[in-house]
């Protein structure tokens, strides 16, 4: 009898866990972080450079330190967002021409991966600071560079990098976000 009630009651759970199997379930959707980010706040960026400019508060900018750095070679690196802006900064001398295809041809060495590049040009009379930002849609690894020049004796370069795999739909947001401080560099560029 006892035998019997304890084959009852094993089978009773067994039928209750198939039957409880019966419900589906669908997982959830894969989606991204939240990011939060940091108010906007401008500090301007001075020293013994040729330029100056504002940057971010919730930036660092760090002289170059890359076996090919130059004199005058920054990075502005915005941690929490892990990345960064590379700045070269080029002396104009007969090279001006030079200067802006090599910054056209590393713009658009991207080509492969992305899926459009817009030029957007920038022209400051009174600070004598003329440009093209260059917005690179897709997942090319650089999503937005830039350079600006007066033509006769100063020319800065500026690429955008983020530490992680290009992906325009994650990385949609950060972009979009730091857009804004590339066009706050570029506008409040002054050549000393």
């Amino acid at each position: 009898m006892i035998k019997r009630l304890i084959g009852l009651g094993l089978l009773t759970l067994v039928l209750l866990g198939f039957e409880s199997c019966k419900q589906h379930h669908t997982p959830k959707a894969r989606g991204y972080y939240r990011i939060n980010f940091p108010e906007k706040e401008y500090v301007g960026f001075e020293g013994l450079y040729p330029y100056k400019f504002d940057y971010p508060k919730y930036a660092t900018v760090v002289p170059d330190t890359s076996v090919n750095a130059e004199k005058y070679w920054i990075n502005i690196y915005f941690k929490e967002l892990n990345g960064q802006i590379h700045i070269s900064y080029k002396k104009v001398d007969g090279n001006f021409n030079q200067l802006m295809e090599d910054s056209r041809k590393l713009a658009y060495k991207h080509t492969i991966k992305a899926d459009a590049i817009n030029e957007r040009m920038f022209y400051d009379e009174n600070s004598r600071v003329t440009g093209v930002l260059y917005e690179i849609k897709g997942d090319a690894a650089s999503p937005m560079q830039f350079f600006a020049t007066d033509s006769l004796e100063h020319f800065i370069r500026g690429s955008l990098y983020f530490n992680a795999i290009p992906n325009q739909d994650s990385l949609a947001p950060v972009i979009n976000f730091v857009h804004q401080d590339v066009i706050r560099l570029m506008e409040s560029l002054r050549w000393k």
